[in-house]
């Protein structure tokens, strides 16, 4: 099984890239010994129509292009659930344990993701109530899918 991390807009070079890199290839590591050796970054464009409906529409179709099928969506959103980090190590195990090709993580554009998108999701997943920068946003998810490796394989990096 691999990860996908698939963001609306680019996250330009600097300390936020290299610390989302840091995390992402640590996910990598840690995860390639239980069968998930690879954690994938998608960065998609932001779309330029002129309408904020049209924007998401479009992205979300972009989004809903690269998603592998049978692939569990988690999708970031201040409205949905906040899980542990064990919770969604849990998460992470089952969908490894059936099989799953990926599992798609998604950050949405500025106007958000489509109804039709957010009907197919299997997760939504929130960082509180607070609305979070984009680049925060992908630093948190990739710590927390690290996290989750660590969990899984029962690496001291996760204590509580």
């Amino acid at each position: 099984m691999r990860i996908m991390l698939i963001a609306v807009g680019r996250l330009k070079q600097g300390p936020e890239r290299e610390l989302a890199d840091r995390y992402r290839k640590r996910a990598a590591d840690s995860g390639r010994g239980i069968g998930i050796g690879e954690v994938e970054i998608v960065e998609l464009r932001e779309s330029r129509a002129a309408a904020a409906e049209q924007r998401m529409l479009e992205e979300s179709i972009a989004i809903a292009n690269v998603v592998p099928e049978r692939a569990p969506l988690v999708l970031l959103d201040e409205r949905g659930e906040s899980l542990s980090s064990a919770a969604l190590a849990g998460h992470i195990q089952l969908w490894r344990e059936e099989a799953r090709p990926a599992a798609a993580f998604v950050i949405g554009g500025a106007d958000g993701l489509a109804p039709a998108l957010r009907d197919r999701q299997t997760l939504s997943l929130a960082f509180g109530a607070a609305t979070w920068p984009h680049q925060m946003v992908r630093i948190m998810v990739l710590e927390q899918i690290y996290r989750a490796m660590t969990i899984i394989t029962g690496h001291p990096y996760h204590r509580g």
